[in-house]
């Protein structure tokens, strides 16, 4: 694998701890160290990558593609170091690679080996020396763990120390430091924690700290997810996995992230580490139906670290938030060898749609499909502003269905007509002595979203009646989406 800069090796070589890691299936530690050499000359940081989850095997490094020669020649010589031991190893083993040499021909050096003197532990450490700035490079990895955060990896605490950025003789500092989530459990699926990391992400608006302003708590937040495998080889699964999360801010203040505008940033990760976006991936983005979920994509857009979603007549207080992560999983016991993992649009789109299904059946009302919501428009004489109704609409039923279910309630039990009453009592399932304005409310609540829920579930193209909100009573004519030529509103009865 080839990287174009020194911090692309550097945030390489941390994705591969964090694959150890994941992979030793303990509780693990990452760290990152940057020390200065003001002594050398020029003056020199040392980078120290360590973790301590499966010992490495060197193989790891082999296939590691140097740039051009020439681009790095002013700050690293090409050599990395490897220390490496796995809980069975009586030794720790020690290597020196130059990774400007041809891949072909490069041989690692074996150098002398420390002995562990009885002591079980496994992990691998990794040093490089640059001629650097210790603030350009914090501003690199800060912004790497940051996003890792949204991955929320159960079993790793991760720290980034630093000797006080570019002043001599100043103490180590930590820069970054996440600890073990009480939270999190191992047994969750990787899928939890993705969905859990992006409702965080959410609540930060992508920064350190969540914003209270906007976040009191998690009640504004809703999500979904998806998973797709496929096998790859013998020892290795493709996995793609997606996150939905939708979020509702009625009055952002101007200074949050998203303020005043309802695009959505879809955030890649490949192999565990942020990654750029692919073509294969805005075209699974722009191949989606979004028209089953209520939604009119206007362009897909890639701005490199992320890509954007815009959309047509989307309401400013309502933002969807998306992450898409690709790996290679072992399907046997094996190292966790570097390997290209691709971008398969079709697993992608799937992944996607699944996250969105699951969405959608879990929070009722919400992103309902575009044939559904025509209908709701005919019904209101409001064709012509079918495309803004949509995007207002699905995203408010939930809330205005209480409203109506409480309307309705009102004329069941003030009517007069005791006959009338007790009907709609027993189409309810509820006996006479629970006539309680609530507790018909709340009934009627449950059929209004569920009968709306059902009748957008329906399979696109079929043409079979949509559930009664009262279901028992009587039977209705099929009524086409389409409002009818001679103007007939259902709304006239």
């Amino acid at each position: 694998m080839e990287f174009a800069s020194l911090q692309d090796l550097c945030l390489l070589l941390i994705s591969l701890a964090i694959r150890r890691c994941i992979c030793s299936e303990r509780l693990c530690r990452l760290s990152v160290l940057l020390q200065r050499s003001p002594a050398s000359d020029p003056p020199l940081v040392r980078i120290s990558i360590s973790d301590t989850g499966l010992g490495s095997c060197i193989e790891e490094f082999q296939n590691l593609k140097c740039p051009v020669e020439g681009i790095l020649a002013e700050t690293w010589n090409g050599i990395v170091y490897v220390r490496t031991t796995n809980i069975c190893d009586k030794e720790i083993s020690c290597y020196e690679l130059n990774l400007k040499e041809n891949v072909t021909t490069r041989k690692p050096i074996l150098l002398p080996s420390n002995i562990k003197h009885g002591v079980k532990f496994s992990g691998t450490e990794v040093c490089l020396s640059v001629s650097e700035s210790v603030d350009v490079l914090l501003e690199e990895f800060n912004c790497f763990f940051q996003k890792i955060l949204v991955l929320k990896v159960p079993n790793i605490a991760m720290e980034v120390m630093a000797d006080g950025q570019d002043v001599p003789g100043s103490r180590n500092d930590a820069v970054f430091l996440e600890k073990f989530s009480p939270s999190s459990s191992f047994a969750a699926s990787t899928l939890d924690h993705l969905k859990l990391g992006l409702e965080s992400y959410v609540l930060r608006h992508g920064s350190s700290l969540a914003c209270d302003s906007c976040f009191p708590n998690r009640d504004n937040l809703r999500s979904g997810g998806g998973m797709v495998c496929e096998d790859k080889h013998k020892t290795t699964k493709l996995v793609v996995e997606a996150a939905v999360v939708t979020s509702e801010i009625p009055n952002p203040t101007n200074n949050c992230f998203g303020a005043g505008c309802s695009d959505t940033k879809v955030l890649c990760f490949k192999d565990f580490a942020p990654c750029s976006i692919s073509e294969a991936l805005l075209k699974a983005l722009t191949g989606i139906d979004w028209k089953r979920y209520g939604l009119a994509l206007e362009c897909a857009i890639d701005q490199r670290s992320h890509a954007l979603l815009k959309w047509e007549h989307m309401p400013l207080s309502f933002h969807i938030h998306i992450v898409v992560h690709c790996y290679d999983k072992l399907v046997f016991e094996a190292m966790p060898l570097l390997q290209k993992t691709r971008f398969d649009k079709k697993l992608i789109r799937k992944a996607v749609k699944l996250a969105l299904d699951d969405f959608k059946n879990k929070h009722a009302g919400v992103l309902l499909s575009a044939d559904t919501l025509k209908v709701l428009a005919c019904s209101r004489r409001n064709q012509e502003q079918l495309p803004k109704l949509a995007s207002i609409f699905h995203l408010q039923i939930s809330k205005f269905a209480p409203d109506l279910a409480k309307s309705i309630a009102g004329l069941v039990l003030y009517s007069s007509d005791m006959d009338f009453k007790e009907e709609c009592l027993a189409i309810l399932g509820l006996q006479p002595h629970q006539s309680e304005g609530e507790i018909v409310g709340e009934n009627i609540k449950k059929k209004i979203i569920s009968a709306i829920e059902v009748n957008d579930r329906r399979q696109q193209g079929t043409r079979e009646v949509a559930p009664l909100l009262f279901e028992g009573r009587h039977e209705l004519q099929y009524v086409d989406d389409e409002c009818d030529e001679d103007g007939f509103d259902p709304m006239d009865l």
